[in-house]
């Protein structure tokens, strides 16, 4: 009897260490996941009226719950110009969902006992030593020269983006490498003492990046294809995306007067600019998100491959900011790359306390909710309107916690 039991335990053992670890999107099954067919179904058909009504060219989106794909649709066109159909492999800029993947960086380095994320920046770059506070925001007047900071900027304060840096830019010469766009900032006078507000700071980010590159002795790119697309087979994943597959990189659209116009902008192809830009410059396809969103879920394992402790992931999807307004959305704080839903505010979207959220500039958008076993991931390209609450991401993540069964 006892052989029985040890056999049966680990038996049950075996199944949920494969269920947490799958990240299979051929054959979506809404039952397997407890959701019902029938809602699932409704939304591609809901994200299609979207790009009927002109609001949208095409979006891609994916669905799983425990563990299982319940849902993976291409909608409307990749190229409405040349009438080419979205597809499920096309390749979307997904900006801001860039951070979290920076983040996740970092922490492969504090998990290797080489950072901490209460390390000063200074103590890798530093000509952010002496980086002074502007003692004259919100008010004019004579005299209003730099002073010390109360503390120097860390890496936590990069991170949650409460360091008080600004989104410095080039005066003069631009930036030819990311140790130079990093250099930015400290060129800067900071916003606020670090730790005690809230400011979105891509330079922050960027400064985040060049930290990897002098912690790692590898270039930003590198170490992320190493240590983090690698294992997740994140094939598709790239700054600068090889010729052979440019064609599958869906057109980015603006909102007019006029319906829907291409952008002037087209970049990520390997004729754009040559720096991997650690707060948004990454391309990518919907189930490579997926698959790193899935490594979140899983506490830092994916298909056999651990690539953070469950213990980074733990403080990465942490609120850090505590009532700081800290977010793009209602009720949010922000923990290390991701906004975390802190209270009821934030359940507007059917979102749980603790859901883990992201969004990017060209409507793109990725959520793991901890206490419903959700994870969704929405790719569309549009530069302007709506922003992390627009309406084609509010629909999907309703209907997706809508169709839970059980």
């Amino acid at each position: 009897m006892k052989a029985i039991r040890c056999a049966l335990l680990l038996l049950e053992c075996c199944f949920l260490c494969s269920g947490a670890s799958r990240s299979d999107v051929s054959k979506p099954d809404p039952e397997a996941a407890g959701m019902g067919a029938q809602r699932v179904a409704a939304i591609p058909i809901r994200m299609k009226e979207y790009v009927d009504a002109h609001k949208a060219a095409g979006m891609v989106t994916i669905l799983a719950r425990h563990g299982e794909v319940a849902e993976f649709d291409a909608v409307g066109y990749q190229d409405l110009e040349s009438q080419k159909p979205m597809s499920k492999d096309s390749m979307f800029r997904i900006a801001s969902l860039t951070k979290p993947i920076t983040c996740a960086g970092i922490m492969v380095l504090v998990d290797e006992g080489r950072i901490s994320v209460i390390d000063p920046v200074e103590k890798f770059l530093p000509e952010y030593k002496g980086i002074k506070l502007n003692a004259c925001v919100g008010r004019s007047g004579y005299g209003c020269v730099g002073i010390e900071p109360d503390r120097p900027i860390d890496i936590e304060d990069l991170m949650t983006h409460t360091s008080g840096l600004g989104n410095a830019t080039a005066h003069g010469t631009e930036p030819s490498t990311l140790a130079d766009l990093a250099a930015l900032g400290a060129k800067t006078e900071l916003l606020f003492n670090p730790g005690t507000k809230w400011n979105y700071s891509n330079t922050g980010y960027n400064v985040l990046g060049r930290i990897i590159e002098v912690v790692s002795k590898q270039s930003y790119d590198e170490f992320l294809r190493e240590h983090i697309f690698g294992p997740l087979g994140m094939k598709d994943t790239y700054f600068f995306v090889p010729d052979a597959k440019a064609p599958r990189i869906a057109t980015l659209y603006t909102q007019t007067e006029n319906g829907l116009e291409r952008a002037k902008s087209q970049w990520g192809t390997q004729h754009g600019p040559k720096i991997p830009m650690p707060a948004g410059g990454i391309v990518s396809t919907a189930e490579d998100i997926f698959r790193f969103n899935m490594m979140m879920r899983n506490k830092g394992e994916l298909n056999g491959h651990r690539v953070l402790s469950s213990a980074a992931v733990t403080l990465m999807t942490t609120s850090h900011t505590g009532d700081m307004k800290a977010g793009w959305s209602p009720g949010v704080g922000h923990g290390y790359g991701y906004e975390v839903v802190r209270d009821a505010e934030g359940m507007f979207r059917y979102n749980s306390i603790g859901s883990f959220v992201k969004g990017g500039a060209y409507r793109t958008y990725e959520w793991v909710d901890p206490e419903k076993d959700l994870v969704g991931v929405f790719m569309m390209q549009l530069t302007n309107g709506g922003g992390d609450t627009a309406d084609e991401i509010n629909s999907f993540m309703e209907m997706s916690a809508a169709a839970i069964e059980k």
